[in-house]
């Protein structure tokens, strides 16, 4: 017998021991392989004149947010101190996106379809988190 488990195979059943690590592994690779396509994505729409400028307003003034020593959560508090830096820049991509309409994003978009079906479950869920009165105030800003 040996020490090392058997690789783990599409069909088999995860035990919930390992689960959230094996999770949170698979979330940060596809994160990491749709941050590229993200990336062309909000840069294309941010130059096409036909995305309104209010949500490119939006998506700056969060980008300023982020980088401003100024923070609603300081930054030494851990995972909080950063999380609405993150929100923040997920509700404003979110609403670019929203705002721009389907025909746009689908002209600039380069990656598979259903990743960026997964940036819209993932942006979206912004507006669960955020508090309704904040997400309404951005989406005022952003048009």
């Amino acid at each position: 017998m040996t020490d090392n488990p058997r690789p783990i195979r599409p069909d088999d059943v995860i035990p919930p021991h390992g689960a959230s690590s094996i999770q949170a592994r698979q979330l940060i690779k596809d994160a990491a392989l749709m941050l590229p396509n993200l990336i062309k994505l909000v840069g294309r729409l941010l130059k096409d004149p036909r995305v309104p400028r209010r949500s490119k307003v939006a998506l700056g003034m969060a980008a300023a947010y982020v980088v401003s020593p100024i923070d609603l959560v300081p930054e030494f508090i851990p995972v909080f101190g950063w999380a609405d830096d993150v929100l923040f820049i997920l509700f404003a991509i979110d609403s670019l996106i929203e705002r721009s309409g389907p025909e746009v994003v689908a002209e600039h978009w380069d990656g598979p379809g259903d990743l960026l079906a997964m940036i819209r479950e993932v942006t979206g869920v912004t507006r669960n988190i955020i508090p309704k009165r904040l997400s309404q105030a951005l989406d005022r800003i952003s048009g």
